[in-house]
């Protein structure tokens, strides 16, 4: 890389040009946008999250038709299902996430809702404990949502950065959920958050990208990596660091710098 690469001003002037609607239609995110409903979009959103590995236009087909078994209404779905209803996810399939996993968290959510009082109330609380013990959150969040009947293999689709997952798909969730500005990609809908709070949804693409520039020196794409980054990140768009994710991101998958 040229040292004359100014890399806060490249990253702001990417992110301005990928944090577009015009992109969507290549992404997850296009999942919770179908919805204009609260609890639609965020449940819509969590499911897409969820299963966010592979290859994008998969992921968003299968995303499809998981809400299609769900009546296109995934709150009153979740809330109101019989056992019949249940019987078209349990044949769900998306890469090693089954039917059984799919069941596992379809009642997880259900419990959410009932118990916890939504995702956001149950993410903020299971959030408590940050700053000071950076990813515990998304620990409090995987046992919280597992607390009662359930497979254990479903537990290996939450992430646990104790043992080291950088929690990519939900770091991006929480990324759709809080951020808000004028372009409308993110939602924005979760108040109780604050963007500067939030860790960058480490993939191959932001993690190689951020070596280049000479703002990631870990080798491993683990929590330790999320941390290093979103520290660089908040350096250079301290209220709003996941922002460049929009850069990070379009700079890897789109022009393969």
């Amino acid at each position: 890389m040229p040292k004359s690469i100014d890399v806060g001003e490249l990253l702001r002037k990417k992110a301005d040009q990928y944090n577009d609607l015009s992109f969507i239609g290549t992404d997850p995110i296009q999942i919770p946008h179908r919805f204009s409903r609260r609890e639609d979009i965020e449940i819509a959103g969590f499911l897409a999250a969820v299963i966010a590995w592979g290859q994008r236009i998969t992921i968003i087909n299968n995303a499809n038709k998981m809400l299609a078994c769900m009546d296109e209404a995934p709150h009153d779905f979740i809330t109101n299902f019989s056992d019949a209803d249940l019987k078209p996810l349990s044949r769900f399939v998306h890469r090693t996430f089954n039917g059984d996993d799919c069941l596992s968290f379809i009642h997880g959510l259900r419990r959410v809702y009932q118990t916890h009082g939504g995702l956001e109330t149950l993410l903020r609380k299971s959030f408590a404990e940050e700053p000071q013990y950076p990813g515990r959150g998304w620990t409090v969040f995987k046992e919280a949502f597992f607390d009662g009947p359930h497979l254990p293999r479903s537990q290996k689709h939450l992430p646990n950065p104790a043992t080291g997952s950088a929690a990519k798909r939900m770091n991006m969730y929480l990324r759709w959920m809080v951020r808000s500005d004028s372009r409308n990609v993110d939602f924005g809908i979760w108040k109780s958050f604050s963007p500067a709070e939030l860790y960058i949804p480490l993939d191959v693409h932001t993690a190689r990208v951020a070596r280049k520039l000479g703002i990631l020196q870990r080798k491993q794409d683990d929590w330790k990596a999320v941390i290093e980054l979103t520290d660089r990140l908040r350096e250079i768009e301290p209220t709003d660091p996941v922002k460049l994710d929009f850069a990070l991101f379009g700079l890897g998958a789109f022009e393969k710098f």
